[in-house]
């Protein structure tokens, strides 16, 4: 288990949006050298099936446009606007299924081998309490999914 101080849980939204401020405290964390080297497989948009990537393509932005944003100092909230600016405007009903899909990945989908396979590396298998990817991070992370999954 790795406790990152300075990374939030995927499940803690900014504005409308989950996993956002995640992205943002890992550019933040790798930005001065103290993101854990075994966070970086999912790091940028090198792998298009990795968070970070889906997030950057779900807003229409590329990540190296956030980090840049990130380093310059904006606020989350100032970035979020900045992503809805160059990227577009977003409806309330694509936040919706955003978010669903985000917080369910890995729950009876295509995702659900891979989490299997990080669950038997992590010796968590058969653990009831890691539906999904997020929850997982969370377990992970030493936060109880449970308490913050989205309702």
């Amino acid at each position: 288990m790795a406790n990152i101080p300075g990374l939030r849980s995927p499940y803690i939204k900014v504005g409308r949006l989950v996993y956002f401020g995640r992205m943002l405290d890992k550019i933040r964390l790798h930005a001065v050298g103290k993101l854990p080297a075994d966070y970086l497989e999912n790091y940028g948009e090198a792998q298009p099936n990795v968070f970070d990537a889906r997030c950057c393509r779900f807003l229409g932005v590329s990540h190296a446009e956030i980090v840049a944003q990130v380093l310059a100092g904006k606020t989350d909230e100032q970035i979020l606007a900045w992503c809805h600016e160059k990227g577009g405007a977003r409806t309330d009903e694509q936040y919706d299924i955003w978010n669903m899909f985000m917080a369910k990945r890995g729950w009876r989908d295509a995702a659900n081998e891979r989490l299997q396979e990080r669950l038997r590396e992590f010796g968590l298998e058969g653990r009831r309490d890691i539906l999904t990817f997020f929850d997982f991070i969370e377990v992970d992370e030493g936060r109880d999914p449970e308490k913050t999954r989205l309702s």
